[in-house]
């Protein structure tokens, strides 16, 4: 399901949290499918617990997985909602920068550095 690369500057929980994301928008994961617990994910992975919880938290703040106690975590979105999400995200920067009044060229200029640069 989930390979690693140690050479990678990517840290493990952002390398997990992007291959479960693209995985679900490519449709490999429909809603619903039911992710492995953090504790055995983490020990196939040889990870910290910490680590995959991280990656599961990350997600569930994107609205692609939705925790449900002891029945787990689950696939809950779809590209739809990653869509609605960035939008809002961009919504708000669009606000934000107009009161701020940055130029719109200038605010597109930040937004592709900020694409290109590092995850943060």
């Amino acid at each position: 399901m989930i390979t690693l690369d140690p050479q990678s500057s990517t840290p493990p929980y952002e390398q997990i949290r992007a291959q479960i994301s693209a995985r679900v928008h490519d449709g490999e994961l429909p809603t619903g499918t039911r992710l492995p617990t953090v504790r055995r994910l983490a020990d196939d992975l040889g990870l910290a617990a910490n680590t995959v919880a991280r990656a599961y938290r990350e997600l569930e703040q994107d609205g692609v997985v939705a925790t449900r106690g002891r029945n787990g975590t689950v696939v809950a979105g779809t590209a739809d909602v990653t869509t609605r999400l960035a939008e809002e995200a961009a919504m708000e920067f669009a606000a934000r920068v107009k009161r701020l009044r940055v130029g719109s060229e200038e605010a597109l200029g930040m937004v592709r550095r900020a694409l290109d640069g590092p995850v943060p």
